[in-house]
């Protein structure tokens, strides 16, 4: 970045979910676990503390770690895309996954020994006398910090999400951006150029997840709420009940909330992919004779059985048991350590009803698993659309013999907080299972997503 120290590791924020995906896939490729990955356990030291304590302790946290407004000007999206590639092994590879962060795209990508790249990046901007029950402050705040981000950087689409139900009190301290590539980088081109075998594959994956957004300006927009929160959008109507919930929780005012009047009913919400982006992509793999599959997902629990399926039947031909499951959930993930104990991975997108109802759907129309171990990250918020430990303790009972929910993260929960390396910790105490598999073709994954991912109703063209 120009100037004044600014780096990609301050500008990518610590809890964006794309930075972890491809800090994870990296270390997989390198055969190394996640063991260096956490974040400050703020909350998990004061998750026992009265309310009011702990949400001035996280609004603290969170502007600590949030980007200057100042500082947006200096942000270089080509020298992210190229931070983001420097992060894998210099080799030639026979395909490379892009699209929306989904931990079932990281494991598959680390099955077919390939990179995931992201197609866009979170930043958090601090507040200053914010207020997370004002939406239109938030936008009017939003704008003058995304035209600055903007004006340097003409390639990228901004999408700001003030969602109260997903980021609690941190709604009211920082303002969230999610910088979406509107063409493939240029970082990413030279990346792929020079590291892509003749004929790899190019898999695009993409959210198809739609949300009520607002059109501010040239290229940014402004949608409050959003599907990982577990919520619908009417649940952010004023008058509703679970909005009451929410607000209250994170310190706000219901009276307040006076949302901006929707411009468009269904948009892409923030995860998906710029129509923009997919042409460039299909463009540039055209004239490198790379064939580009995209996949469309429309749920995260989509793809996640369809690849939890593709592993175990991947460790089944390799001789293992595919027997034992770990259920994964946000962040808790360690792709090299299923790997090396040969489990078979679901991942939930976090520990909403709504994710953990979809793996009791798919444990039960599966084969049994002989054992079960489940890694609920905790959301640090409070939230009506959150599973409650019962249903979590649910998922572990489909194992036949062995059924385990891992303490660390049931202490506390729904509000502290559980650095990623605890599910190296966690998964480092199975049984090693070497070695791996030889890594899956491509033709056959894109297979099992084509067949198996139609009945969970992903597409593939």
């Amino acid at each position: 970045m120009s100037g004044g120290g600014l780096t990609c590791e301050r500008v990518v924020s610590t809890g964006s979910l794309a930075r972890l995906l491809v800090a994870a896939t990296a270390r997989a490729l390198r055969n190394t676990d996640c063991a260096d990955l956490g974040q400050p356990a703020t909350l998990a030291r004061i998750s026992a503390a009265p309310e009011a304590v702990r949400r001035t302790a996280v609004a603290r946290a969170a502007g600590r770690s949030a980007l200057k407004p100042a500082h947006l000007a200096e942000v270089d999206t080509d020298q992210v895309a190229r931070w983001l590639t420097d992060q894998y092994p210099r080799r030639r590879y026979p395909g490379v996954l892009l699209g929306s962060p989904h931990g079932a795209a990281m494991h598959l990508a680390v099955a077919l020994g390939v990179p995931w790249l992201p197609t866009a990046f979170e930043v958090n901007v601090q507040w200053p006398g914010g207020e997370v029950d004002r939406p239109h402050h938030a936008l009017s705040h939003g704008s003058a910090l995304s035209a600055r981000l903007l004006g340097g950087n003409a390639d990228v689409h901004v999408r700001q999400v003030h969602c109260p139900a997903s980021r609690g009190t941190a709604a009211g301290q920082t303002v969230s951006l999610t910088v979406r590539w509107r063409h493939l980088p240029g970082a990413y081109r030279r990346f792929l150029t020079d590291h892509l075998e003749p004929k790899a594959a190019v898999v695009l994956l993409a959210d198809g997840r739609t949300w009520p957004v607002v059109d501010v300006g040239p290229e940014h927009t402004f949608q409050i709420g959003c599907p990982p929160s577990g919520l619908d959008p009417v649940d952010f109507h004023p008058d509703s009940h679970a909005l009451r919930q929410v607000l209250r929780a994170a310190g706000g005012d219901d009276c307040r909330w006076d949302p901006p009047e929707v411009t468009c009913a269904q948009a892409t919400a923030e995860h998906g992919v710029e129509s923009g982006f997919e042409g460039s992509a299909r463009q540039w793999a055209a004239r490198r004779d790379h064939p580009l599959h995209q996949v469309f997902v429309p749920r995260p629990e989509a793809l996640s059985a369809t690849v939890a399926d593709l592993y175990r039947r991947w460790l089944r031909e390799a001789g293992k048991s595919g027997n034992r499951l770990v259920v994964e959930c946000g962040r808790l993930v360690d792709p090299w350590q299923v790997l090396r104990a040969g489990l078979v991975p679901y991942w939930c997108e976090n520990a909403t009803r709504r994710s953990v109802t979809g793996v009791e759907w798919w444990l039960a129309g599966s084969e049994p698993f002989s054992s079960v171990d489940v890694l609920p990250e905790p959301p640090g918020v409070r939230s009506p659309a959150l599973a409650g430990l019962p249903q979590w303790l649910a998922v572990a009972g489909f194992g036949r013999r062995r059924r385990a929910m891992d303490r660390t993260c049931v202490r506390g929960y729904p509000v502290t907080a559980v650095p990623t390396r605890r599910a190296t910790e966690v998964l480092r105490a199975q049984p090693y299972d070497l070695p791996t598999p030889p890594p899956l073709t491509v033709d056959v994954a894109l297979a099992a997503l084509r067949d198996d991912g139609a009945r969970q109703g992903l597409t593939v063209c």
